[in-house]
């Protein structure tokens, strides 16, 4: 684990010294849980966002997309129970003073137990080899059992005291498996109390005429909330979807790994309307696609799973998480859900408004179903890192550090060098790239030794490197060099449009889902 953690810090050093992520506000000493996109990093969002669009409106006929602003009339929160139920359980220790999420503090517990049983295992697989039974062995062996009880116990208690809401009984698990602060290291806690994540402001021009506000905490109640205005006057009939990019904000008060939980992050998210009954069916069928569309990316199918909700919001009646597996374990990067009619006729009794669709084939008009997709634009930014990133030791006992990026998802395509600064090289240079930049994000680079230059772009994830050289001037080629094997081909310039488009192209990896 301590090797993962020590990758997984290269990773956030690599992405602020690459541009990809800065920390916000880094001159005032920055701001918890806030990160800026550097300039590669804006490109590889804007890229991952593209990617997701043009899925889901490109390639389904009934889904449409929109942008509905930030912020919203506070009803709809109180509509949606955010206002009264969007909390998380909160502890402090009192010799810190450092406050923590309860549920994170005893689900960290549960992972040290699995932790132990994992090792147990890695220990016999060595000591047993090819002969290694697994499934035998966690059924057999005493010390695994036993952690294994342990870890039910404690995971039983806990989905209990969260499906209850009970505060109490949190704060007694804590005390029970003697769950200590991480900074103190001492079991001196308070009670646990409930903490609403909702930002808070004031609208309105004077002291005496200003309303509360909220920073909308999800992006969905904003598609809730234009139902009818996209059905009727884009015509659609069920079941059909709305698609959404956009910036949410949860006040979390335990923001860590990074850009993983924060308090300002962008969501993708599509609410898909279906007939009453046939909501499960849609459910299991948006799983698969959605879980197909993450594994198009060729990150490694073993890195993805599922995980069944086994505590639903008391609207669902099926929930599922897609997880990816970081260096810090298998962690959601989106979830699927069946939101029943629950979100409309929530909104249909606030407003006053009627909120249904009439069913020309039914002849009546009824509260559509929703099957809900929702992923965190940055959630999928860090796997989209994380899954790249390698250190490479090279023959010679050279090393570099490469992001082997999905090519359709680099931010840089191609990088042109000119070998040297004369010769007529850099202006067959530029001519390549005022060729190839309508096209393609191309970066020219002439300073520093050439293999320096390939290291730099190895360190962004750029898929080509174009060198033109002396041959260049004489025959119209340059030498391609591919960033995964770092092989080098001599090829036509009047060919590097089509090889790049076909490595690099989006449509590519869209025909994988069709």
């Amino acid at each position: 684990m301590a090797q993962k953690e020590d990758v997984f810090k290269k990773i956030v050093s690599h992405a602020k010294e690459y541009g990809f992520v800065f920390p916000s506000s880094e001159i005032y000493d920055g701001l918890g849980a806030v990160y800026d996109y550097g300039q590669n990093g804006v490109e590889l969002k804007n890229n991952i966002k593209r990617y997701w669009w043009e899925s889901m409106t490109l390639l389904h006929e009934n889904i449409v997309g929109i942008d509905s602003a930030i912020f919203m009339h506070p009803t709809i929160w109180k509509a949606s129970g955010h206002v009264d139920a969007f909390n998380d359980p909160l502890i402090d220790n009192k010799d810190s003073k450092k406050r923590y999420r309860a549920d994170v503090l005893i689900e960290d517990e549960i992972a040290k137990i699995e932790e132990k049983i994992d090792k147990e295992v890695a220990k016999a697989a060595k000591r047993f080899g090819d002969s290694f039974d697994e499934a035998m062995f966690r059924q057999t062996n005493g010390r695994v059992l036993e952690h294994q009880q342990k870890r039910d116990v404690l995971h039983s208690r806990y989905e209990k005291a969260m499906n209850d809401n009970d505060l109490k009984e949190l704060r007694q698990i804590i005390e029970d498996y003697a769950i200590v602060d991480p900074i103190s290291g001492t079991r001196n806690w308070t009670d646990v109390r409930q903490f609403n994540l909702m930002f808070k402001t004031q609208m309105g021009s004077s002291a005496d005429a200003t309303m509360d506000v909220y920073l909308r905490p999800e992006t969905a109640q904003g598609i809730f909330v234009n139902f009818l205005n996209v059905q009727k006057t884009g015509r659609m009939r069920l079941p059909f979807g709305i698609a959404q990019i956009g910036k949410a904000f949860r006040n979390e008060i335990v923001a860590r790994q990074f850009i993983f939980r924060m308090r300002e992050f962008e969501q993708m998210e599509m609410q898909f309307f279906v007939r009453p009954g046939e909501e499960l069916n849609y459910f299991e069928m948006w799983k698969e696609t959605r879980m197909k569309w993450h594994k198009a990316l060729g990150m490694g199918d073993e890195k993805y799973r599922y995980h069944d909700h086994e505590k639903l919001a008391h609207y669902a009646n099926a929930a599922t998480d897609i997880e990816f597996q970081m260096p810090f374990g298998f962690k959601e990067v989106e979830g699927i859900h069946s939101r029943t009619n629950f979100d409309l006729s929530q909104h249909e009794k606030f407003s006053g408004k009627k909120i249904q669709y009439f069913d020309p084939e039914l002849n009546e008009s009824y509260t559509p179903y929703v099957i809900e997709t929702s992923i965190g634009v940055d959630r999928m930014f860090l796997s989209v890192l994380c899954s790249s990133y390698e250190e490479q030791q090279l023959e010679g006992g050279d090393t570099r550090v490469v992001l082997h990026l999905p090519k359709a998802l680099a931010p840089v395509k191609c990088a042109i060098l000119p070998l040297v600064k004369k010769d007529g090289m850099p202006e067959k240079a530029r001519e390549i790239m005022d060729m190839l930049k309508f096209d393609f994000a191309c970066q020219y680079e002439e300073k520093d030794s050439v293999g320096k230059r390939y290291r730099r772009q190895d360190a962004i994830g750029t898929p080509f490197c174009i060198t033109i050289d002396g041959q260049t001037v004489e025959d119209n080629t340059v030498t391609l060099r591919d960033r995964d094997t770092m092989q080098q081909e001599r090829v036509a310039i009047s060919e590097l449009p089509r090889i790049i488009g076909e490595a690099c192209s989006l449509n590519n990896l869209l025909k994988k889902l069709v």
